[in-house]
C-alpha cells in the first residue's frame, strides 16, 4: 500500500521543476517503534509509537533546499515545495512526471518473526536473573529495541522505490562492585530482522562474556602509559576505523575538503597489508539496505585495497560536487533530514594471521580485547578511544589485566602502522551520528596489530 498517492507526488515534483529546480525527490516514511527497558529487576519503561512524514528536496545547480512535514495532504506538500522554490530566480516550463518502479535485489527476509510483549519481558527477566546470580552484580539493565521502517522514494527522473526495514537489538549492561571497586560492562548485538535473531543468539555465551569482562576489569591494575605496539581485537575494535577513517571517506566531508584524504584517491594511505570495504548487501546485518534513502540499490564498495584509497562513499549531492561515483550511500535518520553520504557495514577485510601470531609478534605491548567509546575530530582524524578490557603483553604472552587504557592518535597515521591483519573477522552493531542524524551502522574488523600507538593510562 502506497503511503501517499502517486498522482499527488507527481504534482509535487512537477511543481518543483516548474519553479526552476533541476532535480526533485520526495522521501516518505512510516516507522513503528517499540522500546522496552528492564531495570532493577522489573520493567521500568515501555515506549511505542508511529512516526510518519514526508521530506521534499529541490536541487538547482549546487543549491540544495530541503523541507518536511508530517502531513500527507497534497496541498501541504505543494505549499512546502513552493516555499522552497521561492529561492530560485528562474522558472522552467511545467512538465508531468511519471514513475517506473525500481527493480532491485532485496536484502534479508521479506517476513520477520514477531512475538508478544509477554515473551519479550520473559526474556529480559531471564537475562536479569542470570546476571544477578553473580553476587558482585549490583545492577543490571536490559533494553530491547524493535523497529520497522517503511520508506517510499520518488524523483523527477521517474524513479519509484520502496523498502520495509525491520530492526531488532538487545542491549545488556551490568555494574559489578566489590567494596570501593566498581566497573561496568556492556554488549548490544543487533540485526536487520525480527525475533528469529534473538532465538539464534547464544545467550549463555553472551552472559558469560559480560560477567567475565566485568570481573576481569574490576580487579585489573592501572594501565601504564606510553607509545607501544597494540593488538586490537575483532568486532567492535572496528569503531576506530569507522570514526577515525570511515567518516573521512564520506563525500559529506570530502566535498568540503574537510577530510585529510579528499585528494588522495589512488594513493597509498594505509599499510599494504590492509584492505577495507563498506558493504550494504550483507544479509541480516544491522547496517544493510536494499536501497539507500535516495532510492539507489545498495552495493559493496571497496574503500582501500592493499593500502591504496580506491573509492569514497558518495550520495547524489556528493557526486554533484566531487564527481566521484555514487555508491548507494545516501542515508538519513528520518524524513526530517536530507540524505547525506554515510557508512553502512564498514570493516577492515580479513587477513592471513591468527590472533596468537599477532600477539607473539609484538614482544611487549597491550592487547585491547574490548573497545569502548571515544571522540574524533572529523577534520583531522585525531581520536581518543577508551579500552573496556585490556591486558599487558610480555615477551609475546598475555599477562595481567589492566584498566583505564585509552588509544590516542590520528586516523591517517594509524592506518600506515597496521602491519598485520588477522583472519577472524567479526562485525558489531552500532549507531552513527552525523549531519543526517543517527542511523544504524555496523563496524568490524579482524584482530589487528598496530606497530606503535600512544596508550594513555593511569599507572
Amino acid at each position: 500500500m502506497q503511503l501517499v498517492s502517486q498522482s499527488s507526488i507527481s504534482e509535487v515534483i512537477s511543481e518543483g521543476l516548474a519553479l526552476g529546480a533541476d532535480f526533485v525527490d520526495v522521501f516518505i516514511e512510516k516507522t513503528q517503534n517499540e522500546n522496552l527497558t528492564f531495570k532493577s529487576s522489573k520493567i521500568s519503561d515501555i515506549q511505542s509509537g508511529t512516526l510518519f512524514g514526508v521530506g521534499i528536496r529541490l536541487i538547482k545547480g549546487d543549491q540544495v533546499l530541503y523541507g518536511y512535514t508530517n502531513s500527507s495532504q497534497k496541498d501541504e506538500l505543494l505549499r512546502i515545495t513552493r516555499m522552497l522554490g521561492k529561492r530560485f530566480q528562474t522558472q522552467k516550463h511545467s512538465q508531468t512526471v511519471s514513475f517506473e518502479n525500481l527493480k532491485y535485489p532485496e536484502i534479508g527476509m521479506l517476513k520477520v518473526k514477531s512475538v508478544s510483549l509477554e515473551e519479550k519481558i520473559r526474556l529480559m527477566t531471564e537475562l536479569d536473573v542470570s546476571f544477578r546470580k553473580d553476587k558482585l552484580v549490583s545492577q543490571a539493565v536490559v533494553d530491547f529495541i524493535n523497529k520497522e521502517q517503511h520508506v517510499e522514494i520518488y524523483n523527477s527522473e521517474g524513479l519509484y522505490a520502496f523498502e520495509k526495514r525491520p530492526y531488532i537489538r538487545l542491549m545488556s549492561s551490568i555494574v559489578m562492585q566489590d567494596g570501593d571497586l566498581s566497573t561496568q560492562s556492556y554488549t548490544a548485538p543487533g540485526a536487520r530482522g525480527g525475533w528469529e535473531f534473538v532465538e539464534k543468539m547464544n545467550k549463555e555465551v553472551m552472559i558469560a562474556d559480560l560477567l567475565q569482562q566485568a570481573r576481569t576489569t574490576l580487579y585489573a591494575k592501572p594501565c601504564p602509559a606510553g607509545k607501544m605496539p597494540v593488538v586490537i581485537d575483532n568486532g567492535f575494535g572496528g569503531v576506530i576505523f569507522h570514526e577515525a577513517c570511515g567518516h573521512l571517506l564520506e563525500t559529506t566531508s570530502v566535498e568540503k575538503k574537510a577530510s585529510v584524504f579528499w585528494d588522495k584517491k589512488g594513493e597509498m594511505i594505509a599499510h599494504p597489508n590492509l584492505s577495507a570495504s563498506d558493504d550494504g548487501t550483507i544479509d541480516s546485518e544491522w547496517g544493510s539496505l536494499s536501497i539507500d534513502d535516495e532510492g539507489m540499490p545498495t552495493q559493496k564498495t571497496e574503500l582501500i585495497k592493499n593500502g591504496i584509497l580506491t573509492n569514497f562513499l558518495c550520495d547524489r549531492v556528493g557526486h554533484m560536487k566531487t564527481g566521484h561515483p555514487r555508491t548507494g550511500s545516501g542515508r538519513r535518520q528520518s524524513y526530517k533530514f536530507a540524505p547525506a553520504s554515510r557508512m553502512r557495514n564498514t570493516f577492515i577485510e580479513a587477513g592471513p594471521h591468527s590472533r596468537e601470531e599477532l600477539i607473539e609478534s609484538m614482544g611487549d605491548g597491550l592487547y585491547a580485547k574490548q573497545m569502548g567509546g571515544g571522540s574524533v575530530n572529523p577534520a583531522t582524524g585525531e581520536f581518543n578511544f577508551s579500552v573496556r578490557e585490556a591486558y599487558i603483553v610480555k615477551n609475546g604472552k598475555i599477562t595481567d589485566a589492566v584498566k583505564g587504557a585509552t588509544l590516542i592518535g590520528r586516523g591517517d597515521e594509524i592506518m600506515s602502522k597496521i602491519s598485520m591483519v588477522g583472519s577472524d573477522l567479526s562485525l558489531m552493531a552500532g549507531m552513527c551520528g552525523s549531519v543526517s542524524g543517527s542511523i544504524p551502522t555496523t563496524v568490524g574488523q579482524p584482530p589487528l596489530k598496530v606497530d606503535e600507538i600512544l596508550v594513555g593510562g593511569r599507572a
